[in-house]
């Protein structure tokens, strides 16, 4: 100011001296007129008008001592208007020169501000130090809103302690948030949005909507009493970008950080359980959230592997199969992101998910799947607004954490067939088809039930089940081309081992499995007319297919996917060799436990077949009558014809006992020329039919006219003997009485 006053000046005294010096050079001549505009104009634009009049009355009276009054009019309308010019041309400069200070302290306040806003390192702080660093600017207020349910939720405020928590969203910061536009008011009485904070404001509105990328996430609101200058709305929204940058560099930021951390935090964890645990504890503080879990699909239940916070269900573990919001993504493979329960008008919640009113489900996609079989979610108990950077923030980190846990199931699944295989080694067949098979139902994604049939000869026969009634099961056989049948009649698939699926989407497989049922006991049993989906593998070792792998859904028809065939193959192979071994083991026992000549069972398989069919006679509650049959002429054939027509004499009673043998019951050779038979379900008048069919057969045997014959006991369980000792001893008493009387079978009363 001091340089402006300074030059006016010694523009007035130049215009004087060069006024005086040019009407005394020229004094006939009028070129001094210039100078005098120019001194007076000069005074005028310093002091306005009051100055430049004062300024051209002191030139006025100067010019008629000096040069008389003869043009005085004319000089003085010319002055005046000069005076005038000046005058308008102050009040313009004056106006550039205050909007210039004011944007300049505009300018330096804002670039303050956006100097502590690059010192915050997250979302929350920003739009938190917002309102204080724009209330240096002056009068009014400033404050921060985000969307909440139907409206917006105040953040933070400066200058304002009178503003409510919550607004509605016909206002101006509605409009600013749903056009994504600046609003400006200037007068707010005339607008019939505003919402006053006191019944008296009166002033000028200016909302400002702040973006992460190109998703407006919050308004910055402003109000003060005097109207915002062009210049000023201007720079307020070049203000409002660079907040705007600032946040969408902050979201990518946390974005990377938290991918990072994932990354290096869950690689060094071998436990599936614990990698999601872990990945819960990172996530849910990241998004301000404290209630959440991670639930894994086993079977027909949703599992809950990992938990934080109290969400109000603290009893239940899992979520069986259904219809509510958890299954649904299951199904869709689709994120759900609810702003508040309480509107909300989808999939109902399931017990787990209540009390939350902000919620999210989000599927941890696993590789090659295309059933999301891991769901996290994650809630608050206050409405909440998903911003499209949470959502993204959100699909990286489940993939990040879909990709730790495969690694994690697969180390798993790896483990879990090494200690099956090492469990097995010495373990009894049947206990090793149920292990294998509990494995396989526990490991391949969608299996809920399952069942082996392991070959023996030409049939494959149930050796293990999960899910079903192994007894009922035990007595079906198939053949191979049965299975065949089965599998779909691929039989190219079925020699190289490959998993097949059956889906009641596509096809009935009730109605597929009557094609090789012998009778209804799988409808019965199984429940084959409600199954849904079916996974079926051939095991093959070296060109053989040992057995065949079902596993069951009775609740999804999509259960088993290409995911599910990728870790069936990855089971294939070691469990082969584990049946492999089985097999060998079994034909070694079985020569162990089969007489030679006859190919019957041995005393020694006796023995153990025994004690396995009371215990299951006992289980179940069904009688059992065991036989203990002594081969009459047998010494005669020997002595007289040799020993090789004697072997002869033993393999015919063998072969005729075979031919009347019930299904389910077992013969067996004692030794020389003694034989036994297990029946089961068989009470004492069963018991004794059957030994008189027995009899009957083996004296129709005929060796050059030396007739053979049977003396046999009959002991019945429970009925006559409740264990082991005392049933054999009482059937072998009862055959020596029978061979005593000459009788074939003893009498019982």
């Amino acid at each position: 100011m001091q340089g402006r006053v300074l030059t006016v000046w010694v523009i007035a005294l130049a215009s004087a001296l060069a006024w005086l010096l040019t009407h005394w050079l020229r004094p006939s001549e009028r070129y001094e007129v210039p100078w005098l505009i120019a001194g007076v104009g000069a005074l005028a634009s310093l002091y306005g008008l009051p100055g430049g009049l004062l300024a051209g009355g002191l030139v006025l009276g100067l010019a008629a001592i000096v040069v008389g009054a003869s043009y005085l009019p004319w000089l003085a309308m010319v002055l005046l208007v000069s005076v005038f010019l000046s005058d308008r041309a102050r009040l313009r400069l004056d106006s550039v020169l205050r909007r210039q200070l004011q944007t300049n302290r505009q300018l330096a306040l804002l670039v303050g501000a956006l100097e502590d806003l690059g010192r915050l390192t997250t979302r929350e702080a920003v739009l938190a130090a917002l309102p204080e660093l724009l209330h240096r600017q002056g009068e009014g207020h400033a404050s921060i809103w985000v969307p909440s349910g139907e409206g917006f939720r105040k953040v933070a405020s400066s200058g304002a302690s009178h503003l409510p928590d919550a607004i509605a969203a016909t206002g101006v910061v509605g409009r600013a948030y749903a056009t994504g536009q600046t609003q400006y008011v200037r007068d707010v009485s005339k607008d019939p949005d505003y919402i006053p904070p006191t019944p008296t404001s009166r002033g000028s509105e200016l909302a400002l909507p702040l973006r992460e990328g190109d998703q407006v996430v919050a308004v910055l609101n402003l109000e003060r009493t005097q109207p915002f200058l062009e210049e000023e709305r201007q720079g307020f929204e070049r203000f409002a970008r660079a907040v705007s940058t600032q946040l969408s560099r902050l979201a990518e930021r946390l974005e990377t950080e938290l991918l990072n951390h994932l990354a290096i935090s869950l690689a060094t964890i071998s436990s599936p359980q614990v990698i999601l645990e872990r990945a819960l504890e990172i996530l849910a503080p990241t998004l301000n959230l404290h209630h959440g879990g991670i639930l894994m699909q086993q079977g027909a239940q949703m599992l809950l592997m990992a938990r934080q916070g109290s969400d109000g269900s603290d009893s239940q573990s899992s979520i069986p199969f259904g219809w509510g919001l958890v299954w649904q993504v299951y199904r869709d493979g689709q994120p759900v992101f609810i702003e508040s329960t309480s509107t909300y008008q989808g999939a109902p919640l399931e017990a787990l998910l209540e009390g939350l009113e902000g919620l999210v489900v989000h599927p941890i996609p696993l590789p090659g799947g295309e059933r999301q079989r891991a769901m996290l979610y994650l809630g608050d108990p206050q409405p909440r607004a998903w911003r499209k950077a949470e959502r993204e923030l959100l699909q990286a980190a489940c993939r990040t954490i879909g990709l730790a846990l495969e690694a994690a199931l697969t180390r798993e699944r790896l483990e879990g067939l090494l200690c099956l295989a090492r469990d097995t080694v010495e373990a009894p067949p049947a206990q090793v088809y149920q292990q294998v098979l509990e494995a396989a139902v526990r490991l391949v994604p969608g299996a809920e039930k399952g069942s082996l049939l392991v070959r023996k000869g030409e049939n494959f026969y149930f050796q293990a089940v999960v899910g079903f009634d192994l007894a009922a099961l035990a007595r079906l056989h198939f053949t191979e081309a049965d299975h065949l049948v089965w599998y779909g009649g691929d039989r190219s698939g079925w020699q190289r081992g490959e998993p097949r699926i059956l889906s009641t989407a596509q096809l009935s497989i009730a109605e597929v499995s009557r094609r090789t049922a012998p009778d209804d006991t799988l409808e019965r049993v199984a429940a084959i007319d409600r199954l849904q989906a079916n996974l079926a593998m051939p095991i093959l070792y070296q060109g053989e297919v040992l057995a065949l792998l079902n596993l069951d859904n009775f609740h999804d028809p999509a259960a088993f996917d290409t995911y599910s065939k990728e870790v069936a193959r990855f089971f294939s192979t070691p469990v082969a060799a584990i049946l492999h071994e089985v097999k060998n083991r079994n034909l070694l026992e079985e020569a162990a436990l089969t007489d030679a000549l006859t190919g019957l069972p041995n005393r020694r398989a006796f023995d153990r077949r025994l004690g396995e069919e009371l215990e299951r006679a006992r289980r179940h509650s069904y009688p059992l009558s065991l036989l203990v049959m002594d081969l009459r002429g047998f010494k005669q054939v020997n002595d007289r014809l040799g020993h090789a027509r004697g072997d002869e004499a033993l393999v015919r009673v063998a072969q005729a006992l075979l031919l009347e043998q019930r299904k389910g019951d077992s013969l067996f050779r004692w030794g020389g020329d003694e034989f036994a038979a297990i029946l089961p379900h068989a009470d004492l008048l069963g018991g004794v039919t059957a030994a008189q069919r027995y009899a009957s057969l083996v004296e129709t045997i005929c060796l050059e006219g030396l007739r053979m014959g049977l003396n046999i006991g009959v002991a019945t369980f429970p009925e006559e003997a409740t264990d082991h000792d005392t049933l054999l001893q009482l059937a072998d008493s009862r055959m020596y009485k029978a061979k005593e009387q000459g009788v074939a079978v003893l009498r019982q009363t």
